[in-house]
């Protein structure tokens, strides 16, 4: 019962610092409510296992009602930030595409360069976007005609069915940015920090430029903008999804 317990919070340190990038010990141990002990145990296993890296920063001295906390961390020493490492990352790809996932990957990746033999790359692009062609409208038909929150919200969820960690949030609109006539639309941050076809992405990196594109055409009234890349080395993939400008009547 203990190693399934030891296993399910290694699982959710390593999913945390996916979705988070980094992380302190007394953070995982507060968000994960596990006593640092015990988080500093974990994550000496999974350095061991090459599963996670750290480096040394100074913690900036900062006052605090709460004494415990400033025992705990310390005032000013240098303290450990965790990120996943190359493996942790693959890792957790496993782990989230099933037992086969990997396999599938290498398969796909090895029909495409065949393919890319026998008829160009250029002719492997256009099969691609024809594919993406294909999701978007798939992908739109399940949406229907709701709130631009409402179709977000709809895409996360599909996305999240095909292996993609997903999320999205509301970002606020600042109304000295609009323009004489012009109202901005809602907008939306759609993250994804694991991708389900990362190894397909690596050796063909136009699919992620067809996904873009199959963003667009999944909500034609919305400007789609990439934030953030997996492939760039960045820990997530981003898109701000933004309403197109609607004329203000006077």
């Amino acid at each position: 019962m203990a190693t399934t317990h030891q296993s399910s919070t290694k699982q959710d340190i390593l999913e945390y610092l996916l979705k988070h990038s980094q992380a302190t010990a007394f953070e995982l141990a507060e968000v994960l409510d596990v006593s640092p002990q015990a988080i500093r145990r974990h994550l000496k296993d999974l350095e061991a296992e090459e599963l996670v890296l750290y480096s040394s920063v100074q913690a900036q001295k900062t006052q605090s009602d709460d004494l415990q906390r400033s025992e705990v961390r310390g005032m000013g020493r240098p303290q450990h930030v965790y990120h996943l490492s190359r493996q942790g990352r693959d890792r957790l790809q496993r782990t989230m595409n099933g037992n086969y996932g990997d396999r599938y990957g290498e398969f796909a990746v090895s029909l495409l360069d065949t393919l890319a033999e026998t008829v160009g790359r250029d002719q492997v692009s256009s099969i691609l976007r024809k594919q993406w062609e294909r999701k978007a409208q798939e992908y739109r038909d399940h949406l229907g005609n709701g709130s631009l929150q409402e179709r977000v919200a709809k895409l996360v969820e599909l996305r999240k069915a095909e292996g993609f960690m997903a999320e999205c949030h509301s970002v606020d609109i600042d109304s000295s940015h609009e323009t004489s006539g012009d109202k901005l639309g809602d907008r939306f941050i759609l993250t994804e920090h694991h991708c389900a076809i990362s190894n397909v992405a690596e050796s063909f990196p136009s699919i992620c430029g067809h996904e873009l594109e199959m963003f667009a055409a999944v909500l034609p009234d919305c400007i789609i903008e990439r934030t953030h890349w997996i492939i760039n080395g960045e820990h997530r993939c981003g898109y701000l999804v933004q309403a197109r400008k609607q004329k203000c009547n006077k």
